[in-house]
C-alpha cells in the first residue's frame, strides 16, 4: 500500500499552507532527508524533507496550490516492492468482508462504539488482525484511507507478523509516525486508542458587505490569517491589564554612544532596541513572577528570559526570538537581532527561531508613536510596548526642573497569571535598569 505524504505542520500555529513548489516528480526515487517540496507557512517558506524511502507514485496536490490543510494528502510514495502502485489500496467490498470471530452475525452496518463511522468496511489487513484477537477482545475499528495510521513499511510488516493493531500504537517518529521501536514494545492485538472528541467549530461570522466604492481586493496571506486568528483569541480569552511608566533615556543613550565607538572596529552598532531587549530580559529574571506562562492546571515560571521581538514584514508582524537575552552580551543581541530581522523579512526563519519566547517587546518609537498598548502573544504572560523617546519637562535628581529625553513604556500582562502588583514591580525594575544602564551589564 502506498505511503500517504501529508501536508506537515511546519510551525506551531500552522493550520494550512501553500504548496509553493515541487522539487520531485512522479517516478523519482527519494530517501529520508531528501528535499521534496517548498511549502509556504504562516511564518516562512520552508523546505519539506522526505521521511521514508521509495518512489513518488502520484502527486496529489499541484504546486502553487494554497489553502492546503495540515494533514491533507499531497502525494503518494510507493515503498520498496510497491513501485507499481500509484493509488491507495481500495477498501474490501462488503461482500468480501469476513465477520469477526467474536460475532459471526456482525455486518458492515452494525452499530459500533461512539466515534466510529458505521459505513466503513474493513480492509483485508484489518480482517487478518481481527482473526488473531482473543474472543474477549473487541474487533479493531475499520478506518478510512484518509485516516490511515502513519507508519514506516518496516513497522507495518512487523506489526502484521505480531498481530499488532497499528491504531493502538503511539508513534515516536517524525510527525507521530510509527517506527520499528514502537512495534517491538507493543502487545499483540492492542486495541485502538479512543479518538479525542473535537470541539465543534464556531460558525464563521458573515462577512460585511463591501460598500459600493471603487476598491481593490487583496487575498489574505497565510500569515495575515494567522495573525488575525491569534490576536482575536488573545483579546477574547486573555484578560489584559496595562501598566505604563515614563523612563528617562539620557544615560542609556550616552552609554550606547560610548559602546558603539568601541565596537566600531568589530562592525557592531547597537540600537536603542538592543539595549531595551537586554533591560527587559534582566528585569524578568529579577521579577520571575512575570516571567511566566498560564496553563489551565499550572503556572509555568521560566528560569531564563527569551525575548520575542516584533518585526514588521510586508505581510505582517513576526516575532523572532533572542534566546537567553538575560545573559547574552549586547553585541551578541545586536548581531543576532539584525540577522533574525533580515531573514524574517525574507521568510527564511526556521520554526525554532520564532517559536517559544518567555515575553515579547514591540517598539514603535521609530514611527513617532508616543504610547500604545500591545496585544499579548499567547501563551506568553506579557508584552512590553515601547514608544518614542522625546524631549519633555522633567524634575531632575536635585529637584530642579529641566528637560530630559523621556520614553513611555506600557506592559500588557495576562491577569490570570500576573497580579497588578507583580506587573508594577517588573515595570519598576525595567525603569531602573534603563535609567541606570551599567547595572544591567554587571
Amino acid at each position: 500500500m502506498p505511503i500517504e505524504i501529508k501536508m506537515p505542520a511546519l510551525s506551531p500555529t500552522m493550520e494550512e499552507g501553500t504548496l509553493a513548489k515541487w522539487l520531485v516528480k512522479e517516478g523519482d526515487t527519494v530517501k529520508a532527508g531528501d528535499i521534496m517540496a517548498e511549502i509556504e507557512t504562516d511564518k516562512a517558506t520552508m523546505e519539506f524533507e522526505a521521511v521514508d524511502e521509495g518512489t513518488i507514485g502520484k502527486i496529489v496536490v499541484a504546486e502553487g496550490t494554497d489553502g492546503v490543510k495540515v494533514g491533507a494528502v499531497i502525494a503518494l510514495l510507493n515503498a520498496e516492492g510497491e513501485e507499481g502502485e500509484s493509488t491507495p489500496e481500495p477498501a474490501a467490498k462488503e461482500s468480501e468482508a469476513k465477520p469477526s470471530p467474536k460475532d459471526p452475525n456482525k455486518t458492515g452496518t452494525e452499530a459500533k462504539p461512539a466515534g466510529e463511522n458505521v459505513e466503513d468496511h474493513g480492509k483485508p489487513a484489518d480482517a487478518a488482525v481481527a482473526k488473531e484477537e482473543k474472543p474477549a477482545a473487541p474487533a479493531p475499528a475499520p478506518r478510512h484511507d484518509g485516516d490511515r495510521v502513519k507508519a514506516s513499511p518496516l513497522a507495518r510488516r512487523i506489526a502484521a507478523a505480531k498481530g499488532v493493531d497499528l491504531a493502538g500504537v503511539q508513534g515516536s517518529g517524525p510527525n507521530g509516525r510509527i517506527v520499528k521501536a514502537d512495534i517491538e514494545g507493543a502487545e499483540p492485538g492492542a486495541a485502538p486508542a479512543a479518538a479525542p472528541s473535537e470541539a465543534a467549530a464556531a460558525a464563521p461570522a458573515k462577512p460585511a458587505a463591501v460598500p459600493d466604492i471603487p476598491h481593490q481586493l487583496t487575498k489574505l496571506s497565510n500569515m495575515r490569517k494567522t495573525i488575525a486568528r491569534r490576536l482575536t483569541e488573545s483579546k477574547q480569552q486573555v484578560p489584559h491589564i496595562y501598566l505604563t511608566v515614563d523612563v528617562r533615556l539620557d544615560k542609556l543613550l550616552g552609554l550606547r554612544t560610548e559602546l558603539n565607538a568601541g565596537l566600531e572596529a568589530r562592525g557592531v552598532k547597537l540600537s536603542v532596541n538592543d539595549l531595551l531587549i537586554k533591560a527587559l530580559a534582566v528585569a524578568l529574571v529579577q521579577v520571575p513572577k512575570c516571567n511566566v506562562m498560564y496553563t489551565p492546571d499550572n503556572l509555568v515560571t521560566f528560569e531564563r528570559a527569551d525575548i520575542s521581538v516584533a518585526v514588521s514584514t510586508p505581510e505582517g508582524l513576526i516575532t523572532p526570538v533572542v534566546t537567553e537575552a538575560d545573559t547574552a552580551t549586547l553585541s551578541s543581541i545586536s548581531t543576532r537581532m539584525k540577522d533574525l530581522a533580515a531573514r524574517a523579512r525574507d521568510k527564511k526563519l526556521k520554526p525554532e527561531e520564532f517559536s517559544g519566547g518567555t515575553a515579547s517587546i514591540s517598539n514603535m518609537g521609530m514611527y513617532g508613536i508616543k504610547q500604545f498598548e500591545a496585544v499579548i502573544n499567547p501563551p506568553q504572560g506579557m508584552i512590553l510596548a515601547v514608544g518614542a523617546g522625546e524631549k519633555r519637562p522633567w524634575v531632575m535628581d536635585d529637584g530642579s526642573l529641566g528637560v530630559a529625553t523621556i520614553m513611555s513604556a506600557t506592559g500588557s500582562f495576562d491577569h490570570r497569571a500576573i497580579d497588578g502588583a507583580d506587573g508594577a514591580e517588573l515595570m519598576k525594575a525595567f525603569k531602573t535598569l534603563v535609567e541606570n544602564p551599567l547595572s544591567m551589564l554587571a
